[in-house]
């Protein structure tokens, strides 16, 4: 489906939100706990330092492209094939004709229009593909899917529920093979049963639900003739594998072991069943997924039980509060009873590390890069060799991180160096970091108008918190600020932000890109108000920061910073686009996650657009005359969300989550039928998408 809807209109959705945000209801109780419904947890009373220092860090020297190994930041694109909704067409202050005329390299493409269909919606010119949906048979033998009939066993050997990030890993000596993997966040059970509610859950749904976790590896093949991307038969499929919630997982670094990790199931504190909640994440120079755990607090029952005050605070810290869950998983595994086993929580929050080459290898969790709500992790290696991560916590006024390696990745294919790499994120330092902003406060004043010098920009600086077994927080162990990193990142007056999502490093101009995607507290009373790396009050739409590390250096501890994107309506005199003329560019809201493709033009997915569209997948330059030039690629289905993305040169994956996440919708009334049209139910899927003439993606 082309974007050639009514040019100079916009299609406004058919069904509102009680979300002060652009999505349903419905997805914040099962994604987050309805974490925007309650007080944010960071109560710390950090200044921000906008007045106190001045350009400690200069601007000249922009950095220079490095040869490093890629970082594939991913998610996975779908195929329209449901019936579309009847839009209703409403005139709006928005100029549509958008990006015609005005192409950079690499993004010679017509602009796709806003809209509310139940579809994939491409540039002319384009085609798309399902690759893999909720469901699908991907382990040797496994049934194929029966929503109606679904049982455990099943789920465990099938494509899991509400896939976020995806990465490829290439096959090694088969140039059209990869290996997809993807993560999954949550599950909806209203969605994936009829007739679901708190009070009938069952120790079926529990268990089906719990096999729906974790991540799938799945090997595709592209066909050459077609461009497609297809999952490749049984008799091809040695790599595949599901990981699930009762996937055992190996427990390294410095606080592997910790009191605090205990339980009675495992009383060293060095195993743990499954990883849950994975959002975002990435692939790194050596091959294998790094994943993030984020909302994880919600799946844990009767913190309220807890009567030890500290303990308590610090569930509180996490947003871990309240008495029976959601899903009440605590009847069938006491696990999720806090009351029984209160450090089960801190289990979980971790960047985890897969290796899909090796389907026997054990899943690891990494306590050297602390735990918090890890949108997700990804590397660059320093000029000197070692590996830098970067992270963000998705939280409401919390922090962005990273950690450097001691070690030096060692270059090479070989066994020997890939055991190595893949012990680099055991040991070395964890930093959080602090922003300052060079303009007078009175110069922000919470509408998002630029201050005199003409843009939102700064300097910062990465404070240690801790290296191995050492402390760099007064009054922290080393191990308690591992595992409870965000109140170590109090202590030492970290920035608040405005929901630090994806961090991802461009391998073109070795500078960091973070999606912030929202914060509608900023301002409100009691709250931190305007500051100029967060400079809207009430911000709904999000804003894209640029991060430039002094001489380049990604393991130095200083930088300087830009916003490029103030989100939002164009026509609004509160948003900014890098500079650029407004009246050309897409609208954009609530960016997420973020990837580049081989010319450095930045890809942003978006999580809630608060603009009235679908949400979307976006690109825009980051040098050169049309810098900020944000142009749509294309739009999911009604109630999605667009995850990953993975820009390659023959084409893009997107991540299609939750679609049909619609109040008042449920798998007794589904409001959408995507990816399989008819009556059918809404299918979380990965999709490609490709040029119709073969041509590079990026052309």
């Amino acid at each position: 489906m082309s974007s050639s809807t009514d040019r100079g209109r916009r299609l406004l959705p058919l069904l509102p939100t009680n979300h002060p945000l652009g999505r349903q209801a419905v997805t914040c109780e099962f994604r987050c706990g309805n974490a925007c419904a309650h007080e944010a947890p960071n109560t710390s009373q950090n200044a921000y330092f906008g007045d106190v220092v001045k350009n400690v860090v200069t601007r000249r020297g922009m950095l220079k492209a490095g040869a490093v190994v890629a970082v594939a930041g991913a998610g996975a694109l779908a195929m329209a094939g449901s019936a579309a909704a009847a839009p209703v067409h409403v005139d709006v202050d928005v100029d549509l004709d958008l990006g015609l005329g005005h192409s950079s390299k690499g993004l010679n493409w017509e602009s796709v229009q806003p809209n509310t269909l139940d579809q994939i919606t491409v540039p002319p010119g384009f085609q798309q593909d399902v690759v893999v949906r909720w469901g699908d048979p991907i382990l040797p033998g496994a049934p194929k899917f029966d929503f109606d009939n679904q049982t455990p066993e099943a789920q465990a050997q099938q494509f899991g529920f509400n896939n976020d990030f995806c990465g490829l890993v290439p096959v090694p000596g088969d140039p059209n093979s990869w290996l997809m993997v993807s993560n999954h966040e949550y599950t909806t059970e209203s969605f994936m049963f009829k007739d679901w509610s708190p009070t009938t859950i069952t120790e079926k749904h529990a268990k089906i639900a719990w096999a729906a976790h974790g991540l799938s590896v799945v090997m595709v093949d592209r066909d050459p003739r077609t461009g497609k991307l297809f999952v490749c038969p049984d008799d091809k499929a040695k790599y595949n594998r599901r990981i699930t919630l009762t996937t055992p997982f190996e427990v390294r670094g410095p606080a592997a072991g910790s009191k605090y990790l205990q339980t009675s199931a495992d009383p060293t504190g060095r195993t743990v069943l499954g990883t849950q909640n994975n959002c975002s994440g990435g692939v790194t120079p050596w091959g294998t997924i790094l994943s993030g755990e984020e909302n994880f607090n919600q799946y844990f029952a009767n913190a309220s039980l807890v009567t030890d005050p500290d303990t308590k605070a610090k569930f509180a810290r996490y947003g871990i509060s309240g008495g029976a869950s959601l899903r009440k998983w605590e009847n069938f595994d006491k696990r999720f009873d806090l009351s029984k086993e209160p450090n089960e929580a801190n289990r979980f929050g971790w960047i985890v590390e897969i290796d899909p080459l090796d389907k026997k290898s054990t899943p690891v969790k990494h306590t050297a890069l602390g735990r918090f709500k890890h949108e997700g992790a990804n590397i660059i290696v320093a000029k000197d060799g070692r590996v830098v991560a970067y992270m963000g916590d998705d939280e409401r006024f919390d922090y962005m991180y990273k950690f450097v390696s001691d070690e030096k990745m060692q270059k090479g294919d070989s066994k020997r160096a890939r055991e190595h790499n893949k012990r680099l994120l055991d040991k070395g330092t964890l930093y959080v970091a602090q922003f300052t902003g060079d303009s007078p406060a009175a110069e922000i004043d919470g509408a998002g108008n630029l201050p005199a010098d003409g843009q939102f920009d700064g300097s910062g600086k990465w404070i240690p918190l801790a290296a191995g077994d050492k402390s760099f927080v007064p009054g922290f162990t080393a191990e308690e600020v591992y595992v409870f990193t965000r109140l170590a990142a109090d202590k030492v007056g970290a920035t608040k932000m405005d929901r630090p999502e994806d961090v991802e490093p461009s391998l073109h101009n070795r500078r960091i890109y973070a999606a912030l995607t929202n914060n509608t507290d900023r301002g409100k009373a009691g709250k931190e108000g305007p500051t100029e790396i967060a400079p809207r009050v009430n911000n709904k739409h999000g804003h894209v920061l640029e991060i430039e590390e002094r001489r380049s250096d990604n393991t130095a501890l200083t930088f300087s910073w830009k916003l490029l994107l103030v989100c939002g309506d164009p026509k609004d005199p509160g948003t900014y686009f890098g500079g650029y003329d407004k009246s050309q560019v897409s609208a954009i809201s609530c960016p997420d996650n973020v990837a580049f493709d081989n010319h450095g033009n930045l890809w942003i997915s978006t999580d809630g657009n608060a603009l009235g569209s679908n949400d979307g997948l976006f690109a825009v330059p980051v040098e050169g005359k049309r810098r900020g030039l944000v142009k749509q690629f294309l739009t999911v289905p009604k109630g999605a969300e667009t995850c990953g993305p993975v820009v390659t040169e023959d084409f893009v994956l997107v991540s299609v989550q939750h679609p049909g996440e619609i109040d008042g919708a449920s798998a007794n009334n589904p409001l959408s039928h995507w990816p399989d049209g008819g009556t059918s139910q809404p299918r979380p899927s990965v999709a490609v998408v490709w040029r119709k003439d073969r041509r590079r993606i990026c052309d």
